[in-house]
């Protein structure tokens, strides 16, 4: 891997991590393009360049969930959509540590990849027509309950199989459990705040620490690039949803997901 490869990942992590059409599985085929001389680097760094996409919406979202201000109430009820995330959290947690090396040996190539693109694609059109003429039972976080976080947490764990998407997941999950797109997304970026830090974590303990000084420099390239390049897309992506459904991303998914199947047979 050099500088070049570390850039054009981070610039992929950025943009995919978020929209509804799964980081990792673009991360993956992105590999085949390129040469390592460190499998196992490559696949950690994958992995940890998505914390820098994490802090993306921390800072987008700082005002949302910081808790410490002179505002009593607001500072409770931030600290209860904390409470709504953990518990959402947990359920990928929990079976994350029980599945991951499965997943990562069985599903982690391109045909696991392209398969879960068009089966990610399906529901999205099955949530957005499951919506169509609703008018959403959760608009505001503070409408979101303890059954409704722990379903919408059920629902990430379906990203586990790569090219399913962490955020199309939860954004379908959410949207079936009647929030607004809107808030589909912003609480599935929330929820990937302990979710996308602690598989970060989870995976430098496990490879280890082991690294030489070039190596690091790559793996903070990629950091700082997916960082920048997933504020803009948060952004972006906050503001299309006012308007527009998920279905180009889904259109986008399916053609993604033959086009792969065709190159890999």
């Amino acid at each position: 891997m050099d500088t070049l490869t570390s850039v054009i990942l981070g610039i992929i992590e950025g943009l995919t991590e978020f929209l509804p059409v799964s980081s990792t599985g673009h991360l993956i085929i992105a590999n085949k393009f390129f040469s390592f001389s460190d499998p196992n680097f490559a696949n950690m760094f994958n992995i940890v360049i998505q914390f820098g996409a994490i802090m993306a919406v921390v800072l987008y979202f700082w005002n949302e969930i910081f808790p410490f201000t002179k505002d009593r109430r607001k500072n409770r009820e931030i600290l209860r959509l904390w409470g709504m995330i953990i518990i959402g959290f947990l359920p990928a947690a929990i079976i994350g540590i029980f599945i991951d090396d499965l997943m990562e040996y069985y599903l982690f190539n391109p045909v696991s990849v392209a398969a879960a693109l068009i089966t990610g694609s399906i529901l999205i059109f099955i949530a957005e027509r499951s919506r169509k003429g609703k008018i959403p039972a959760v608009s505001q976080p503070r409408q979101i309950t303890v059954p409704l976080a722990l379903s919408v947490g059920l629902f990430q764990c379906l990203a586990m199989w790569p090219g399913m998407s962490r955020s199309a997941s939860t954004i379908i999950g959410a949207v079936f459990c009647g929030f607004s797109r809107s808030m589909a997304a912003e609480f599935s970026f929330l929820l990937g705040i302990p979710t996308i830090m602690g598989a970060s974590c989870y995976k430098l303990l496990k490879t280890g620490f082991d690294f030489d000084i070039t190596q690091w420099t790559l793996l903070g390239i990629g950091t700082i690039v997916s960082f920048f390049t997933a504020l803009i897309v948060v952004k972006f992506f906050m503001s299309y949803l006012k308007k527009y459904s998920l279905k180009p991303f889904a259109i986008y998914r399916v053609i993604l997901g033959i086009a792969v199947l065709i190159w890999c047979l």
